[in-house]
């Protein structure tokens, strides 16, 4: 079973300890390496070439954005995750220039952290749930610069009309009885299209519906 190598950079010895402890927890995962700030992590990077970077977003020296724009010509096969007490649009969206593959938050519990890891280890984004609405903000109500050059839609998926609305209020973190107020429908249908787009998506949760639309243009 081939394991997914990761480089792990925190400048406090603390946080970064107990994260390599959840880590190693999973056989599947191997960190192999630690660094303390920015330019050690770049550096370890260019030398170890892992399937992994994780950064935190304010680190001395050179920071997680700092680090991950760096590695796109160094390390161009690493995929980069920024890791994060901050939620704030600024972050998430320099963290996307940056060519980071990932915006975790620091309070995120470790089978999401895992199953992120994995995720993004097969090429596929992954955002924390507040992250990921943050995101979904912009791509939905920004200009077409803010929508960082998309493709354009290809629904593979044949969601209807009536799903695609009920999916980009769902990214917009409303629940379900906003929605039904909105479109004049019970719960129950909106609970049902909610279920219907899960199964068309090939999801389970709400987290993995917003990351997949996201990721696929959806909407």
């Amino acid at each position: 079973m081939n394991k997914i190598n990761i480089v792990l950079a925190d400048d406090y010895v603390l946080v970064r300890k107990g994260i390599k402890a959840m880590l190693d927890s999973d056989e599947e995962i191997n960190v192999i390496a630690e660094a303390n700030n920015g330019v050690e992590a770049v550096g370890l990077a260019h030398k170890l070439h892992p399937d992994i970077i994780i950064l935190d977003i304010r680190m001395p020296e050179k920071n997680g954005l700092e680090a991950a724009t760096e590695l796109q010509s160094l390390a161009p096969a690493t995929k980069a995750i920024i890791l994060s007490m901050h939620d704030s649009e600024e972050y998430v969206m320099q963290a996307l220039g940056a060519g980071a593959y990932g915006y975790l938050l620091k309070d995120i519990d470790k089978d999401e952290f895992v199953k992120a890891l994995k995720q993004i280890y097969r090429g596929v984004k992954y955002f924390s749930g507040a992250v990921s609405n943050v995101l979904a903000n912009q791509l939905l109500g920004g200009s077409s610069s803010s929508k960082l050059n998309a493709p354009a839609e290809v629904d593979t998926y044949h969601l209807t009309k009536r799903e695609k609305q009920i999916l980009s209020m769902i990214i917009k973190s409303k629940h379900n009885k906003e929605i039904a107020e909105v479109l004049d429908k019970s719960i129950r249908t909106i609970e049902t299209h909610r279920f219907n787009i899960m199964k068309k998506l090939g999801v389970n949760n709400a987290v993995d519906m917003v990351n997949k639309a996201i990721n696929e243009h959806l909407v």
